[in-house]
């Protein structure tokens, strides 16, 4: 589903050239949810903006779905965010006047317009937020709106989901919760994940993980086999009793 190949982004800093990504590769299949490991500063914001078609590559290419992102016309990358990926950003901002249903969807307004706010209250009450559908976003936690912004990324079911850090404002518990649904989901409809975090306990819901460290991808080695869940990383998962 995702094919980055050898991807370069390099920045000038001054006479410094800040290698952000420096020839990544990386698949993630659909129904896999990979993670991407690294601290900040490494080049994983830069590595999403890329897949999402924010920027475009100096080198290399990423493909979605076999189309190459960075060839996408204007249309085409917009209808791109709005069907093909999900987007779950450390900067995203809901409309603040508008309720957590509204907020999350939004993305569902064009294809079912009367609708669309009965669609995505089941996503809702999955992530815990059924008692407050009609809090203006105003007045919703900082966690809260996160997982607004979950629902709204998994509501068109996209074919992959970039999540950058999305439990960063949430406690261990709903964390928890949020990491084994979006795995669920991925299982369920199919679809491709990347998870982008500097959490390690994160990574436990991955089938598997890399990591990201001065633009450059490794295989990240856990010191011990992590369990959440029911889900296992450090094993191969078709050998789980």
């Amino acid at each position: 589903m995702l094919n980055a190949v050898e991807v370069v982004k390099h920045y000038r800093q001054g006479d410094e050239t800040i290698r952000a990504v420096d020839g990544v590769s990386l698949q993630v299949a659909a129904g896999e949810m990979v993670a991407l490991y690294g601290p900040s500063g490494s080049g994983k914001s830069t590595f999403c903006d890329l897949i999402a078609g924010f920027q475009k590559p100096d080198a290399g290419a990423v493909f979605v779905a076999g189309k190459d992102v960075g060839k996408l016309s204007s249309r085409e990358h917009a209808e791109y965010l709005r069907r093909t990926v999900g987007i779950v950003g450390q900067d995203q901002e809901l409309w603040a006047s508008a309720s957590a249903r509204d907020n999350a969807a939004l993305k569902l307004l064009r294809d079912h317009p009367r609708t669309a706010g009965r669609l995505i209250e089941p996503l809702l009450e999955e992530l815990g937020l059924g008692d407050r559908l009609d809090q203006s976003a105003r007045k919703l936690s900082k966690g809260e709106c996160q997982r607004v912004m979950i629902a709204q990324a998994l509501s068109t079911d996209p074919k992959l989901v970039l999540a950058d850090e999305p439990t960063g404002n949430l406690d261990t518990v709903r964390s928890r919760e949020v990491l084994g649904l979006l795995h669920e989901r991925c299982c369920r409809s199919q679809m491709a994940l990347l998870l982008v975090t500097h959490d390690s306990e994160a990574l436990g819901f991955a089938d598997r993980a890399h990591e990201l460290r001065d633009g450059q991808l490794g295989d990240y080695q856990p010191d011990a086999l992590c369990v959440h869940t029911g889900v296992l990383f450090g094993e191969d998962r078709a050998n789980r009793p």
